[in-house]
């Protein structure tokens, strides 16, 4: 009996140990924070840039926040940033404090970051009337929040942000009804694994396998019983595309910007690495299932009502990626809106003038850069809740898929081609937001 409960007991140690924030405090409840001991101090500071660090947000943000919180509570603080970790020293009045805080995982939460915000926005006021352990406890409160959707609700949004990107790509009504259930199928499974704590790899591996054989039943039931022409095969990649890491490449060039160059190259690892495995996933089941990534047929429409479903499916398409975030609908409908200009003004430059995909990719972000920064002076949403989500649809997923497909064929020139359109874009979309930044935000713009 004993051994049964030692084997249950190992089972459910986790790899990386919670940390017990509140065994920390020792000052009196009703001292203020800023007349606490330095390691309750510190303990404030590290569990802040812990819990902005979960959400997904630059290092840039995460070491500001940080710094936010030091200063009010009277001591300075020095921090090291990664993708999954977090070392950290505090300083006051000749006594230091460290600490190295480490996450199982990461991961992206908008809503929280919101919440994140408005707690240092406020500290100022906290720190002179709450004491550290009632400060936990607030802190406590929104780790603990839940996300705002289920995972048929986020298969759901996948599903319609695929299914507006698809158009976006050239793809047609078959195409989009395809990528529409490949993807929401997929992406409802792959959260139903995130919540299971299943290894990433595996989660984004099994995801894009489910919407790919979704996709592919569909499209071979229409030929079969619909009598529709083999033509529809290229759509299987628009599938896939919800699995995009936007967030991590994106924010990685933010850190490479600052000069954050740990977290910055940690962020851009784990994002090829996600891109890996799902490119190579999709290649595998092209070779199984015999489908190829040809170009989609023409769609005969005519250039206004072209340039009005554009605008529709940009709106549908970043609306549908945030609510992946877990923003609010609020939050995202704002986003699908700056998307919605960014991405129109996008295409026309290459429809209308021929401007070069990254140059292009350059604009479109530096637009949304500038609109976020509108917003967020009006009323304090976070940018890059905004402007991740409203360029993710930019970002080049189609051009990375192609690339492993025909390099998986050995045909090195035309991956070559597309890798570097690839590469060329994904470099322009993070130096338009730094751009942007640069231009609006005077703290971003100095190295102090």
């Amino acid at each position: 009996m004993d051994e049964k409960k030692t084997k249950q007991k190992k089972s459910t140690v986790r790899q990386h140990m919670t940390v017990r924030w509140h065994d920390i405090v020792r000052t009196e409840s009703d001292i203020p924070a800023v007349d606490s001991l330095l390691k309750e101090k510190t303990s404030l500071v590290g569990r802040i840039g812990s819990m902005f660090l979960a959400v997904g947000t630059s290092s840039w943000r995460i070491r500001n926040a940080m710094n936010l919180v030091a200063r009010e509570l009277g001591i300075s603080c020095n921090a090291n940033i990664g993708l999954v970790t977090l070392t950290y020293t505090c300083f006051s009045e000749g006594s230091h404090y460290s600490q190295t805080i480490s996450l199982p995982n990461t991961g992206i939460n908008t809503d929280k970051l919101m919440d994140l915000k408005l707690f240092v926005d406020n500290f100022h006021e906290y720190a002179t009337k709450y004491s550290v352990e009632q400060l936990h406890l607030i802190l406590d409160d929104i780790e603990a929040k839940k996300p705002n959707y289920s995972p048929w609700q986020l298969g759901l949004a996948a599903a319609f942000a695929c299914f507006a990107f698809t158009f976006l790509l050239g793809g047609g009504p078959v195409e989009m009804i395809g990528a529409f259930l490949g993807a929401g199928m997929g992406c409802f499974v792959r959260t139903l694994l995130i919540r299971s704590k299943i290894n990433i790899l595996l989660n984004v591996a099994v995801g894009v396998a489910v919407a790919h054989i979704v996709y592919v039943v569909s499209i071979l039931a229409g030929e079969v019983f619909l009598d529709l022409p083999p033509t529809h095969h290229a759509g299987y990649i628009c599938a896939m595309l919800f699995i995009i890491p936007g967030f991590p490449l994106i924010t990685g060039g933010l850190d490479l910007a600052k000069l954050d160059i740990r977290s910055g190259v940690e962020r851009i690892i784990y994002a090829t690495m996600i891109i890996a495995v799902a490119t190579f996933v999709g290649w595998a089941a092209a070779f199984i299932f015999r489908f190829n990534p040809e170009d989609f047929q023409p769609l005969n429409i005519s250039w206004p009502v072209k340039m009005a479903l554009r605008a529709v499916m940009s709106f549908i398409g970043v609306y549908g990626f945030s609510l992946m975030f877990n923003s609010t609908r609020k939050m995202a409908a704002v986003a699908g809106i700056i998307g919605m200009i960014a991405n129109v003004t996008r295409l026309q430059l290459g429809d209308v003038y021929g401007i070069h995909i990254a140059m292009g990719a350059f604009i479109g972000a530096t637009i949304a850069g500038l609109l976020a920064s509108v917003v967020n002076k009006r009323v304090g949403v976070p940018r890059i809740s905004l402007t991740v989500p409203s360029i993710v649809i930019m970002v080049p997923g189609m051009f990375m898929y192609k690339a492993v497909y025909f390099i998986g064929l050995d045909d090195i020139s035309v991956g070559g081609v597309w890798l570097t359109k690839a590469l060329l874009t994904v470099i322009a979309l993070p130096l338009g937001l730094v751009f942007a930044r640069v231009l609006t935000d005077s703290d971003f713009r100095h190295c102090s």
